[in-house]
């Protein structure tokens, strides 16, 4: 069975909800140091639920867990973390609180780093405005060459994945009349969202080498593929999501990344070719999932062709049904994904509590986080 690990980012609010700059404060109360954010500078775990780490923003936290094995594993890593994040926040005067984007207006701080610093001169407007909270899975592979093989066949269910994680109605205070406002935001980066299929782990490296050397990626860890070999770990790195305002829809895009990753590798050594669409058709299936969360059409992953979300979602679900049943995921994750159609997204719940006002919503959202 293949391990399974999440990173999860977190806004830090103050008592009106707003993004307060308090990471440094929050790193040093909770007992762990201000990571510098490098794509290799990672500090070990003290205890459960993983290290807590530096973000770009001073607005920001991110926890991450160990690599798990089963479901129940991770989910109490989560809570774990949620929990050590929230410990650390409120000793720093804010919350922590799982939301992709602040329903409030904000301004940003760059975490106090080189790197960052450098990133903000470069990308400007970009990275200033860059006040974003993704989830990350880490899927275990063998070897790059499983784990290319595998980034070139889920890439077209990426979508899928990104409309169950949606949680980002909001922006500076304004509906967007997008599910996920993260992922708009976050495509402004010019070396994110989806990828074709590289063919090979010689054409992914050169891919990613070809791309630092154009200037417009700082280095490895600015390649901000949806999917990507991880430069720390022997795994490829799901990117596309939301973070996730309920924690049972983290583990739900765990389950699902890591059936998508074991099907994909079946695949491949069973001969199967990677999908041959067009990067302008996957793209257009990320945006529309980004727009659509699960209440409108998304683009069916085989067709390219709208379809109810239930529908698309479905699809995914007989894709990977026989990685899920052998890891013993089927079943929670059959369920998982029935309440989630019946009772929408993180987008959904945030569109429910609107009505209470901004700094209510966050309230609510702060409350869940550690639900």
């Amino acid at each position: 069975m293949r391990s399974v690990g999440v990173e999860e980012e977190y806004l830090l609010v103050d008592d009106e909800g707003v993004p307060a700059p308090r990471a440094p404060q929050a790193l040093a109360a909770g007992g762990d140091p201000v990571l510098p954010g490098g794509p290799e500078e990672v500090a070990d775990a003290d205890g459960p639920g993983g290290e807590l780490e530096a973000e770009l923003k001073q607005q920001q936290l991110e926890t991450s867990t160990p690599p798990c094995a089963d479901l129940e594993t991770l989910a109490g890593e989560l809570r774990e973390g949620r929990a050590r994040a929230g410990r650390a926040a409120g000793r720093a005067g804010a919350r922590a609180v799982a939301l992709a984007t602040s329903p409030q207006p904000f301004a940003s701080t760059v975490t106090p780093e080189p790197r960052y610093r450098e990133m903000s001169r470069l990308f400007g407007l970009t990275a200033r405005e860059q006040l974003t909270c993704g989830c990350h899975v880490h899927v275990a592979v063998d070897s790059p060459d499983e784990g290319v093989a595998a980034i070139d066949r889920i890439g077209v269910w990426l979508p899928v994945l990104l409309a169950l994680s949606s949680n980002s109605p909001f922006w500076r205070g304004e509906e967007t009349h997008y599910a996920s406002y993260r992922a708009q935001v976050w495509n402004r980066w010019p070396t994110s969202g989806p990828t074709q299929p590289f063919g090979s782990v010689a054409a992914y490296r050169a891919a990613v080498d070809r791309l630092v050397a154009t200037g417009t990626a700082l280095d490895e860890g600015m390649v901000y593929f949806d999917a990507r070999l991880s430069a720390r770990y022997p795994t490829v790195e799901v990117r596309v999501a939301d973070v996730c305002l309920d924690l049972e829809d983290a583990v739900l895009l765990a389950a699902l990344a890591r059936g998508l990753v074991e099907t994909a590798v079946r695949d491949a050594a069973a001969g199967a070719t990677a999908p041959d669409v067009r990067l302008e058709l996957r793209r257009a299936a990320s945006w529309r999932a980004s727009r659509s969360g699960m209440r409108e059409d998304l683009l069916s992953p085989t067709t390219f062709r709208p379809v109810p979300a239930a529908d698309a979602v479905a699809a995914l679900l007989a894709h990977t049904q026989g990685a899920l049943a052998d890891a013993g995921d089927l079943e929670r994750v059959t369920d998982r994904v029935a309440q989630l159609v019946d009772r929408g997204t993180g987008a959904d719940t945030q569109r429910r509590w609107r009505a209470d006002g901004l700094p209510a919503l966050v309230e609510r959202a702060a409350l869940r986080t550690l639900a």
